[in-house]
Protein backbone atom coordinates (compact mmCIF):
# COMPACT_ATOMS: atom_id res chain seq x y z
CA UNK A 1 0.00 0.00 0.00
CA UNK A 2 1.46 3.37 -0.99
CA UNK A 3 1.38 6.40 1.26
CA UNK A 4 0.66 9.03 -1.37
CA UNK A 5 -1.29 11.87 0.17
CA UNK A 6 -1.70 13.66 -3.16
CA UNK A 7 -1.51 12.43 -6.74
CA UNK A 8 -1.91 14.10 -10.12
CA UNK A 9 -2.51 11.96 -13.21
CA UNK A 10 -2.09 13.34 -16.72
CA UNK A 11 -3.09 16.87 -15.69
CA UNK A 12 -3.67 19.33 -18.53
CA UNK A 13 -4.79 22.93 -18.16
CA UNK A 14 -6.01 25.18 -20.95
CA UNK A 15 -7.08 28.81 -20.84
CA UNK A 16 -9.12 30.65 -23.46
CA UNK A 17 -12.10 29.75 -25.63
CA UNK A 18 -11.61 30.80 -29.24
CA UNK A 19 -7.83 30.70 -28.92
CA UNK A 20 -6.78 28.08 -26.41
CA UNK A 21 -3.44 28.09 -24.63
CA UNK A 22 -2.31 24.93 -22.89
CA UNK A 23 -0.41 25.76 -19.70
CA UNK A 24 0.13 22.24 -18.32
CA UNK A 25 0.89 19.37 -20.69
CA UNK A 26 -0.09 16.12 -18.98
CA UNK A 27 1.57 16.42 -15.57
CA UNK A 28 2.07 13.28 -13.47
CA UNK A 29 3.02 13.98 -9.88
CA UNK A 30 2.71 12.40 -6.44
CA UNK A 31 3.33 13.67 -2.93
CA UNK A 32 4.09 11.33 -0.05
CA UNK A 33 2.92 11.92 3.52
CA UNK A 34 5.47 13.90 5.50
CA UNK A 35 7.45 15.14 2.47
CA UNK A 36 8.79 18.67 2.18
CA UNK A 37 8.87 19.48 -1.54
CA UNK A 38 9.71 22.62 -3.52
CA UNK A 39 8.53 23.39 -7.05
CA UNK A 40 10.86 25.72 -8.92
CA UNK A 41 10.92 27.22 -12.41
CA UNK A 42 10.92 30.48 -14.31
CA UNK A 43 7.84 32.70 -14.47
CA UNK A 44 5.35 31.14 -16.87
CA UNK A 45 6.59 27.59 -16.34
CA UNK A 46 3.23 26.53 -14.89
CA UNK A 47 4.30 25.99 -11.28
CA UNK A 48 1.65 28.24 -9.68
CA UNK A 49 -1.05 26.83 -11.97
CA UNK A 50 -0.11 23.32 -10.85
CA UNK A 51 -0.12 24.33 -7.18
CA UNK A 52 -3.57 25.91 -7.52
CA UNK A 53 -4.94 22.74 -9.12
CA UNK A 54 -3.35 20.50 -6.48
CA UNK A 55 -4.81 22.73 -3.78
CA UNK A 56 -8.32 22.64 -5.31
CA UNK A 57 -8.24 26.38 -6.01
CA UNK A 58 -8.54 25.63 -9.73
CA UNK A 59 -9.70 22.65 -11.79
CA UNK A 60 -7.80 20.84 -14.53
CA UNK A 61 -9.03 20.78 -18.12
CA UNK A 62 -8.40 17.03 -18.07
CA UNK A 63 -6.77 14.46 -15.83
CA UNK A 64 -7.33 13.32 -12.26
CA UNK A 65 -6.38 14.72 -8.86
CA UNK A 66 -6.52 12.32 -5.91
CA UNK A 67 -6.24 12.99 -2.19
CA UNK A 68 -5.43 9.79 -0.27
CA UNK A 69 -6.80 7.81 -3.19
CA UNK A 70 -10.06 9.75 -3.58
CA UNK A 71 -10.56 11.94 -6.65
CA UNK A 72 -11.51 15.53 -5.91
CA UNK A 73 -10.91 17.24 -9.24
CA UNK A 74 -14.58 17.01 -10.19
CA UNK A 75 -16.21 18.14 -6.94
CA UNK A 76 -18.77 20.96 -6.92
CA UNK A 77 -17.66 24.42 -5.74
CA UNK A 78 -19.27 23.88 -2.31
CA UNK A 79 -17.65 20.47 -1.95
CA UNK A 80 -14.28 21.90 -2.94
CA UNK A 81 -14.61 24.72 -0.40
CA UNK A 82 -15.28 22.21 2.39
CA UNK A 83 -12.47 19.99 1.16
CA UNK A 84 -9.94 22.84 1.15
CA UNK A 85 -10.95 24.03 4.59
CA UNK A 86 -10.61 20.57 6.11
CA UNK A 87 -7.49 19.29 4.37
CA UNK A 88 -5.38 22.14 2.97
CA UNK A 89 -3.50 25.04 4.50
CA UNK A 90 -2.49 27.90 2.20
CA UNK A 91 0.25 30.52 2.46
CA UNK A 92 0.62 33.07 -0.32
CA UNK A 93 3.14 35.76 -1.20
CA UNK A 94 0.67 38.29 0.21
CA UNK A 95 -0.52 37.27 3.66
CA UNK A 96 -4.16 38.43 3.19
CA UNK A 97 -4.69 39.22 6.87
CA UNK A 98 -7.73 41.26 7.87
CA UNK A 99 -6.31 44.60 9.06
CA UNK A 100 -9.03 45.26 11.64
CA UNK A 101 -8.41 41.87 13.31
CA UNK A 102 -5.77 40.94 15.85
CA UNK A 103 -3.20 38.21 15.19
CA UNK A 104 -5.21 35.57 17.04
CA UNK A 105 -8.47 36.59 15.37
CA UNK A 106 -6.85 36.21 11.95
CA UNK A 107 -5.58 32.75 12.91
CA UNK A 108 -9.06 31.70 14.04
CA UNK A 109 -10.83 32.67 10.80
CA UNK A 110 -10.69 29.14 9.26
CA UNK A 111 -12.33 27.69 12.39
CA UNK A 112 -15.18 30.17 12.06
CA UNK A 113 -15.65 29.07 8.46
CA UNK A 114 -15.49 25.40 9.39
CA UNK A 115 -17.55 25.39 12.59
CA UNK A 116 -19.48 28.67 12.56
CA UNK A 117 -18.02 29.53 15.96
CA UNK A 118 -14.84 29.32 18.00
CA UNK A 119 -14.35 27.02 20.97
CA UNK A 120 -11.90 27.33 23.82
CA UNK A 121 -10.04 24.42 22.24
CA UNK A 122 -9.56 26.43 19.05
CA UNK A 123 -8.41 29.51 20.98
CA UNK A 124 -5.88 27.41 22.88
CA UNK A 125 -4.56 25.93 19.64
CA UNK A 126 -4.33 29.38 18.04
CA UNK A 127 -2.30 30.60 21.01
CA UNK A 128 -0.01 27.55 20.77
CA UNK A 129 0.53 28.10 17.06
CA UNK A 130 1.32 31.79 17.50
CA UNK A 131 3.83 30.82 20.17
CA UNK A 132 5.29 28.22 17.78
CA UNK A 133 5.86 30.88 15.11
CA UNK A 134 7.46 33.21 17.64
CA UNK A 135 4.58 35.64 18.21
CA UNK A 136 3.55 34.85 21.77
CA UNK A 137 3.86 38.50 22.78
CA UNK A 138 1.90 39.75 19.76
CA UNK A 139 -1.25 37.63 20.03
CA UNK A 140 -3.57 40.60 20.60
CA UNK A 141 -1.80 43.07 18.32
CA UNK A 142 -3.64 44.30 15.25
CA UNK A 143 -2.13 42.85 12.09
CA UNK A 144 -1.35 46.36 10.83
CA UNK A 145 0.99 46.82 13.80
CA UNK A 146 3.12 43.82 12.82
CA UNK A 147 6.11 43.73 10.46
CA UNK A 148 5.91 41.96 7.11
CA UNK A 149 7.72 38.94 8.49
CA UNK A 150 5.47 38.80 11.54
CA UNK A 151 2.36 39.05 9.37
CA UNK A 152 3.57 36.13 7.28
CA UNK A 153 4.10 34.14 10.49
CA UNK A 154 0.48 34.85 11.43
CA UNK A 155 -0.51 33.54 7.99
CA UNK A 156 1.45 30.35 8.65
CA UNK A 157 -0.30 29.86 12.00
CA UNK A 158 -3.66 30.47 10.29
CA UNK A 159 -2.84 27.84 7.67
CA UNK A 160 -2.19 25.29 10.43
CA UNK A 161 -5.22 25.96 12.65
CA UNK A 162 -7.42 23.21 11.16
CA UNK A 163 -4.63 20.59 11.25
CA UNK A 164 -4.31 20.35 7.45
CA UNK A 165 -2.85 17.26 5.85
CA UNK A 166 -0.95 19.46 3.41
CA UNK A 167 0.54 22.93 3.70
CA UNK A 168 0.85 24.68 0.33
CA UNK A 169 2.78 27.89 -0.27
CA UNK A 170 2.98 30.04 -3.40
CA UNK A 171 6.12 32.20 -3.12
CA UNK A 172 5.42 32.59 0.63
CA UNK A 173 8.60 34.60 1.21
CA UNK A 174 8.54 36.58 -2.04
CA UNK A 175 8.05 39.90 -0.24
CA UNK A 176 10.48 39.25 2.61
CA UNK A 177 14.14 40.13 3.03
CA UNK A 178 16.83 37.45 2.94
CA UNK A 179 17.19 37.05 6.70
CA UNK A 180 13.45 36.82 7.31
CA UNK A 181 13.13 34.36 4.42
CA UNK A 182 15.70 32.11 6.09
CA UNK A 183 13.77 32.23 9.38
CA UNK A 184 10.47 31.41 7.68
CA UNK A 185 11.94 28.38 5.91
CA UNK A 186 13.49 27.18 9.17
CA UNK A 187 9.97 27.45 10.59
CA UNK A 188 8.59 25.34 7.73
CA UNK A 189 11.22 22.72 8.49
CA UNK A 190 10.32 22.73 12.18
CA UNK A 191 6.60 22.32 11.34
CA UNK A 192 7.42 19.49 8.95
CA UNK A 193 9.43 17.66 11.60
CA UNK A 194 7.25 18.39 14.65
CA UNK A 195 3.81 17.74 13.14
CA UNK A 196 4.74 15.54 10.18
CA UNK A 197 2.88 18.02 7.96
CA UNK A 198 3.33 17.46 4.24
CA UNK A 199 4.62 20.71 2.71
CA UNK A 200 4.61 21.79 -0.94
CA UNK A 201 6.15 25.18 -1.74
CA UNK A 202 6.43 27.06 -5.05
CA UNK A 203 9.52 29.27 -5.16
CA UNK A 204 11.80 30.90 -7.70
CA UNK A 205 14.72 30.78 -5.26
CA UNK A 206 17.09 27.84 -5.86
CA UNK A 207 18.84 28.37 -2.52
CA UNK A 208 15.55 28.11 -0.67
CA UNK A 209 14.51 25.02 -2.65
CA UNK A 210 17.68 23.28 -1.44
CA UNK A 211 16.28 23.41 2.09
CA UNK A 212 13.49 20.99 1.11
CA UNK A 213 13.77 17.20 0.83
CA UNK A 214 12.79 17.06 -2.84
CA UNK A 215 12.79 19.50 -5.75
CA UNK A 216 10.47 19.53 -8.76
CA UNK A 217 11.76 21.64 -11.66
CA UNK A 218 9.17 22.87 -14.17
CA UNK A 219 9.74 24.22 -17.65
CA UNK A 220 7.15 25.18 -20.28
CA UNK A 221 4.29 23.38 -18.55
CA UNK A 222 6.17 20.13 -17.94
CA UNK A 223 8.14 18.62 -15.10
CA UNK A 224 11.69 18.67 -16.43
CA UNK A 225 13.41 17.25 -13.36
CA UNK A 226 12.42 15.59 -10.08
CA UNK A 227 15.17 14.87 -7.56
CA UNK A 228 15.99 14.46 -3.87
CA UNK A 229 18.25 16.92 -2.05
Amino acid sequence: MDNHVLEARHIKKEYGTTIKTEILHGINFSLTEGEFVSIIGYSGSGKSTLLNILGALDTPTSGEILFKGQEYGKMTEDQLADFRNQNMGFIFQFHHLLPEFTAIENVLIPTWIKMGNTSKKHVNRAEELLELVGLKEYIHHKSTNLSGGQQQRVAIARALINNPAILLGDEPTGNLDTETTEHVYELFRDINKEFGTTILIVTHNDKIAKKSDRVIEMKDGNISRDYMN
